[in-house]
């Protein structure tokens, strides 16, 4: 397979399941050539909470990753997420030098709206423009050449917890693996599932992990809000585990296996065999049982980020209604009772836009290694396209930011 530039390799971190994507730039569109995955023991919410733990589950997917794919990984795009992400809309005004908007005046706009406050303990991941308004003239998306007197920008801001992305690069760089940047995890999802007609029309995306839900609501091609809530698909797990008197390892693989968010639509004569604790004999149970335990919680984080949604105004639904993505949304049923919840058109987000191995990817548990795929490619090309980073300014400004931290 020829290849105009080297390897593009996604991690994404997750609660249960360390996840590496491995693709191949072939005419401007990612070719999946290799996928690795491990059972993550050392990540809780997002958050590293036993370094050797991690080093070890990372190293685990990697060479799986690096077998399928036939080659050395070096480098890795890796996903941030966890509760400690924050997001907010700011604001930021400058005079225009010359009366021409250039590349320096866009820089120093984006730089005057993430000028804001923060605790020691946090910094800026992502810098998102919404629009550019010239003169009171608003919705302007390329400013560039453009002529005018002010300028001023519109953004929504992304911040995390700096020991959070320093553990996870500490982790990355014990297994050999060089971090070329850090991308929020919802962002990521995002960028692989997420069709330009639903960014422009208005659309939720509704990311559940097993630690955390994510939340981001585009409209106009801009991200208009971001938020993560502390439930996933982890507390189903630990409901099932609790509810069936089974360990939580079996209760994780009975819930993907058999699990169900409608249980109305489950026969009743269907059983499962549910392995028992301390060395207790496995039993039946029916099906429909496991799917009324799975099917309030689910419905409880549904109606978290409903509330959500409502609680900044777009409580009414979005045009194109809401995907959903995440390990999560593989559960039977799961559209069914999101639709219930919303009240809104929903649909389950796989990976777009690739090539190769796609049947190995074709899953919305792959959504953020491969949207960090597809951002590192798009990054790499130095063009701003669909991406919802900010573009070619911002990458520049965290690749210098990402080599520094390299020298200290």
């Amino acid at each position: 397979m020829a290849t105009t530039d080297p390897l593009i390799v996604g991690l994404d971190p997750g609660t249960y399941k360390i996840c590496v994507v491995v693709a191949e730039n072939v005419a401007g569109r990612p070719e999946i050539v290799g996928v690795g995955t491990a059972a993550s023991s050392g990540i809780r919410k997002g958050v590293v909470v036993n370094i050797d733990a991690t080093v070890e589950s990372i190293r685990r997917a990697v060479e799986e990753a690096e077998i399928m794919a036939g080659c050395d990984i070096r480098s890795v795009m890796v996903a941030v997420d966890g509760c400690h992400l924050r997001g907010f809309n700011s604001h930021g005004i400058v005079a225009v030098k010359n009366k021409e908007v250039s590349v320096g005046d866009i820089e120093r706009v984006l730089d005057a709206a993430r000028a804001v406050a923060l605790p020691m303990d946090r910094e800026v991941l992502h810098v998102l423009p919404q629009e550019y308004i010239i003169d009171e003239q608003d919705g302007i998306q390329e400013p560039m050449g453009m002529v005018g007197v002010r300028l001023e920008a519109r953004v929504h801001i992304v911040t995390g917890a700096v020991t959070s992305a320093q553990n996870l690069m500490k982790c990355c760089r014990r297994v050999g693996l060089h971090v070329t940047g850090l991308f929020a995890g919802s962002l990521a999802a995002a960028e692989a599932v997420l069709t330009p007609e639903e960014r422009q029309l208005g659309v939720a995306l509704v990311d559940m992990g097993g630690g955390s839900t994510n939340l981001l609501i585009c409209r106009g091609g801009a991200v208009r809000h971001t938020a993560v809530l502390p439930l996933g698909g982890g507390h189903l797990t630990e409901d099932i585990a609790a509810g069936l008197r089974t360990p939580v390892a079996e209760a994780e693989k009975l819930k993907q296996r058999y699990g169900c968010a409608v249980p109305a639509a489950v026969r009743r004569d269907e059983t499962i065999e549910v392995p028992g604790m301390g060395g207790r004999e496995p039993r039946l149970v029916r099906r429909q049982i496991l799917g009324k335990i799975i099917e309030p919680r689910f419905d409880e984080i549904l109606t978290l980020v409903a509330e959500e949604m409502a609680r900044v105004g777009y409580g009414d639904g979005l045009a194109c209604g809401v995907v959903l993505t995440g390990g999560s949304a593989i559960l039977e049923g799961a559209a069914t009772i999101a639709e219930r919840v919303f009240k809104a058109p929903v649909r389950i987000g796989n990976p777009l836009e690739m090539g190769g191995l796609v049947d190995a990817v074709n899953s919305p548990m792959y959504s953020t290694a491969v949207g960090l795929v597809l951002h590192a490619l798009r990054r790499r090309e130095g063009g701003r396209g669909r991406a919802l980073n900010g573009g070619r300014l911002v990458d520049m400004r965290d690749r210098i930011v990402e080599w520094l931290r390299g020298l200290l």
